[in-house]
């Protein structure tokens, strides 16, 4: 790998799309929620400023506080530095244009490197995407005219979903470019991506984004592992980066230097990490994403996926 300023977190090759990303994300709810927007900006810039190449966000994260900032933060030479992605709910062609419309402005950005499906967490979702006058539709076109690069999809339920949604693809003769899942030292004991999809995804060489490393903070209230031991277990899987939330500039800098100093854990590593955590990991407690619908937007707003 090439030093730079930019290289002192690894780069990863991102899939199948051969672009290379910090194999740490920049997680975008955070930055819109609970701080200062001059703080949140602060952040932004300082973890560009060392090494942090991937930028998330979505179009619902804070009611679209959370793209205004970032946009803002990518302003003066800052947006050629990373590759941008946002997410956006829609199931219905008009309001997915609609939302990457507004996301584009929000985000003051001409094209967005990488745009997901966000929260496909029910089974009906894939064929309502793919379905005539779906988001698809939208996305393709908007691919086509320039205005996104690559294609993907998040969800965090259920990993039968996943396998779901990569199957109606190829129905419609579709590869998705990416694909984003939780995938922690806990996932593995209880309706696990890694075991299910994680393979899948690899074999036919998608972008693997890993999200939740640490269960949006529920793992560390078992009192099993640390957060270097969650992180350095998420990005020893084969994925392309692991996306995580920065809520203060002290959670950001201890994050960077957790991955500059990772080496990839042996297999016996990894199992006593597993160990340690089988039992708090055996009824999905700790993985509420899963288990309760705290963490699912769309339920409690099913106005973000267009009206019928």
């Amino acid at each position: 790998m090439k030093t730079t300023p930019y290289s002192e977190i690894p780069l990863r090759t991102m899939g199948r799309t051969g672009e290379k990303v910090s194999a740490i994300g920049l997680g975008g709810f955070h930055i819109g929620a609970r701080m200062a927007e001059d703080e949140s900006i602060r952040i932004m810039r300082y973890a560009i400023d060392n090494g942090i190449t991937f930028m998330d966000n979505c179009w619902d994260y804070n009611e679209g506080a959370s793209e205004i900032r970032m946009g803002k933060a990518l302003k003066d030479g800052y947006r050629n530095k990373v590759f941008l992605m946002t997410k956006i709910d829609a199931h219905t062609a008009k309001t997915a244009n609609q939302q990457l419309e507004e996301s584009m402005r929000r985000l003051q950005a001409e094209t967005i490197d990488l745009l997901q499906f966000h929260e496909v967490i029910r089974m009906t979702d894939p064929e309502r995407i793919f379905r005539p006058g779906g988001s698809m539709e939208a996305v393709l076109a908007a691919k086509k005219a320039g205005k996104i690069r690559y294609i993907g999809f998040t969800g965090h339920k259920s990993p039968d979903i996943h396998l779901k949604m990569l199957q109606t693809a190829k129905e419609h003769n579709f590869l998705f470019d990416t694909m984003q899942m939780p995938l922690n030292v806990m996932d593995y004991h209880y309706d696990s991506f890694e075991k299910k999809v994680l393979p899948v995804a690899f074999k036919e060489n998608i972008g693997i984004l890993a999200m939740k490393p640490m269960g949006a903070g529920v793992i560390l209230k078992s009192n099993t592992v640390t957060p270097r031991e969650c992180l350095h277990y998420t990005m020893s899987l084969p994925v392309s980066v692991v996306i995580t939330g920065f809520q203060t500039m002290e959670i950001l800098k201890e994050t960077i230097e957790s991955a500059r100093c990772y080496t990839p854990m042996t297999e016996e590593r990894c199992a006593a990490i597993l160990a340690k955590t089988a039992l708090a990991a055996a009824d999905g407690k700790f993985e509420r994403y899963k288990t309760e619908g705290v963490h699912d937007g769309t339920i409690h707003n099913p106005q973000f996926l267009g009206e019928e």
